[in-house]
């Protein structure tokens, strides 16, 4: 994860990126929060913490979602009974954050092409970003305890090595940096 002086190490595997990916959402998540929060701000402040806010939840964390449910549930699925719950659960979970992450997609994005509409939007943004670090406390931990260490349990080196194709290709088909 991350080493030393705040710089990350090299991933070893697909749970280290999807690790990576959990302290991002961690990090994007507490910045939305202190956007809502902030009472003053400088209006460039403003505007570039909003779009750093709204890219990454409208155009990085459904690449993570995909990863999740497109690359490590089918693999996963069918081989544990108490796996096959979490990752029901995450895959429901993930449907669950929509409407809170919309809201927040949504004000961030217009408090990064109007600064001034801050203050008129900020409860809204405040109040996603609260419902969504609630929601994300739980099922980070829940896949950080069950869904991530199975990955580690019970697939092969190949088919660790494909999920992180499957990874990187989506950020290059995305034109995001590869994970």
């Amino acid at each position: 994860m991350l080493t030393g002086l705040g710089k990350p190490s090299t991933p070893s595997d697909a749970v280290d990126l999807l690790l990576e990916c959990h302290v991002r959402i961690r990090h994007f998540t507490d910045m939305a929060l202190r956007l809502g929060a902030a009472s003053r701000a400088e209006p460039g402040e403003i505007a570039d913490t909003a779009a750093r806010v709204r890219r990454y939840f409208a155009e990085a964390l459904p690449l993570h979602v995909r990863d999740e449910e497109d690359s490590l549930a089918p693999r996963l699925r069918g081989r544990d009974p108490v796996l096959d719950a979490a990752i029901a659960a995450m895959e429901r979970e993930h449907g669950e954050h929509r409407e809170s992450l919309e809201a927040l997609i949504e004000a961030a994005g217009e408090i990064a092409l109007d600064p001034a509409s801050h203050a008129r939007l900020r409860a809204e943004l405040a109040r996603a970003a609260g419902d969504l670090s609630r929601q994300f406390e739980v099922h980070l931990a829940q896949e950080e305890a069950i869904v991530l260490p199975a990955v580690r349990r019970l697939l092969d080196a190949a088919s660790d090595a494909a999920i992180v194709g499957e990874m990187r290709q989506r950020r290059l088909d995305a034109g995001t940096v590869p994970t």
